[in-house]
């Protein structure tokens, strides 16, 4: 076997990442990728790291826990960080992205890499493949949506128990087919201008009660194979949120707070738009993500003011999300407890969003570097970004998917002049542990060389 020669399975937004960061530190990788062969039904595009939930990467500053990944990602010249920010589109203070864009470029930028082999193939038994390969480490990166060939070897050889939980996708909205007299564009919280990223749908207290009763009693797609739906809490679906209470999506993806009317006028509710592509031509309903039959979205979906003859690109969609009991099955460095040289990276560890399922990526291919190159692994502090993220999946008892949140991160104690002032308390908590992470991330990685 080829010492500097690993194979990454899965181009999701995790394995591109690995793959990049591996070959431009002289690692030669071969890149293999079912969706050509086996698409799953959640996948749209034949380009590589497809967004196939929401178009957004979330917040960009670097306050917040995402802005804090973004910034630990950077220093290691995060693929998908420069190709979301080639191919932005305008969100506020959101990295928000043309999907077809910035798949087309992460893409070109992979195959054109002169240390990356990309092989198409649904891989069943990744030892074998190495092998063929002439790889001596694997980095498995297929994501929640593992071709069932793959998800039979991971069973048999790793994981006798299968957890699992649901995952949702928003519609997309054709932008010609809207009726923009009952629209505006307004961004939160901020004066109204022409430039602004989200286009406001807004109802009174009867349109949002009538909307919401149709969520309630819509026909919706049942769960497969006789499960109990079991979704991320920070990604459920618009109906399931309906069923829970006729005012909870009013106090998340349709509050009205900050999206004041041109007549000064706050709505009783919102459905926010943001664009999908730089062209503007469609755009994505924020939070909608849904278990609603298509004719059943096209229906209720009808009722939101503007939307009467609307045209919907694609329609939103549920789909079944696997994932490992990371504390039972892996090592700190993302390595299988069975396979040593087999590692695994993304949301198939059990970290959920974008962000982290590409720094899941950074985190175990910079191991392994320093694993191929003699060095021994370290355990990153828990007062970082990624840091969190690891010691969250490979403690919890009961593995549950989670995303970056402060609640991961060890707090930092305020002086008493600070806990004096309960007026912005939280956020001058969050700002000072971000200080916190990024100088603790700097000496950790200086501590590594």
């Amino acid at each position: 076997m080829n010492k500097n020669r690993v194979l990454v399975i899965g181009a999701g937004l995790a394995g591109v990442e690995a793959s990049h960061f591996l070959a431009n530190n002289g690692i030669e990788v071969v890149l293999a990728e079912a969706k050509t062969i086996n698409r799953n039904p959640s996948q749209k595009l034949e380009t590589f790291a497809e967004l196939v939930c929401t178009n957004s990467l979330k917040s960009k500053d670097i306050s917040s826990a995402h802005g804090l990944l973004k910034s630990e990602m950077s220093h290691f010249n995060s693929l998908v960080l420069k190709a979301a920010n080639e191919t932005a589109v305008p969100a506020g203070d959101a990295l928000a992205v043309d999907r077809e864009a910035f798949s087309e470029l992460i893409t070109k930028t992979l195959k054109n890499h002169e240390n990356i082999t990309v092989v198409m193939a649904d891989v069943s038994d990744p030892l074998a493949f190495a092998k063929e390969h002439n790889c001596s480490q694997i980095i498995i990166a297929t994501g929640p949506l593992t071709t069932e060939n793959l998800t039979k070897w991971i069973q048999t050889d790793l994981s006798k128990e299968d957890f699992y939980f649901y995952d949702a996708i928003a519609p997309v909205v054709d932008s010609d087919s809207l009726d923009y007299s009952k629209l505006y564009f307004k961004d939160r919280h901020k004066e109204f201008d022409e430039s602004a990223d989200y286009l406001n749908a807004p109802m009174n207290e009867e349109q949002y009660y009538a909307f919401v009763e149709e969520l309630v009693k819509a026909e919706k797609v049942p769960a497969q194979d006789f499960e109990e739906y079991k979704f991320f809490e920070a990604c459920l679906p618009v109906d399931i949120m309906a069923e829970r209470g006729k005012d909870t999506p009013r106090f998340s993806c349709m509050k009205p707070i900050g999206l004041t009317m041109e007549d000064g006028t706050e709505p009783y509710a919102v459905v926010q738009l943001r664009k999908e592509n730089l062209l503007g031509s469609a755009f994505n309903l924020v939070g909608f993500q849904t278990r609603l039959k298509y004719p059943e979205q096209k229906r209720v979906f009808s009722m939101i003011p503007g939307f009467e003859n609307a045209s919907f690109i694609h329609l939103g969609s549920v789909h079944r999300n696997s994932f490992l009991n990371a504390r039972n099955l892996l090592n700190w460095d993302l390595s299988s407890k069975h396979h040593p040289h087999v590692h695994f990276a993304g949301q198939m560890t059990g970290v959920e969003g974008y962000t982290e399922s590409a720094s899941c990526g950074l985190y175990v291919a910079y191991n392994l570097l320093r694993k191929l190159t003699d060095k021994t692994f370290e355990k990153w502090p828990v007062e970082t970004g990624m840091g969190a993220l690891v010691n969250y999946i490979m403690t919890i008892e009961k593995p549950v998917p989670s995303s970056l949140n402060f609640g991961l991160i060890p707090p930092v104690p305020l002086t008493k002049d600070q806990r004096r002032f309960r007026k912005g308390r939280k956020k001058l908590k969050k700002q000072l542990a971000a200080t916190r992470a990024r100088e603790v991330f700097t000496g950790f990685m200086e501590s590594q060389i």
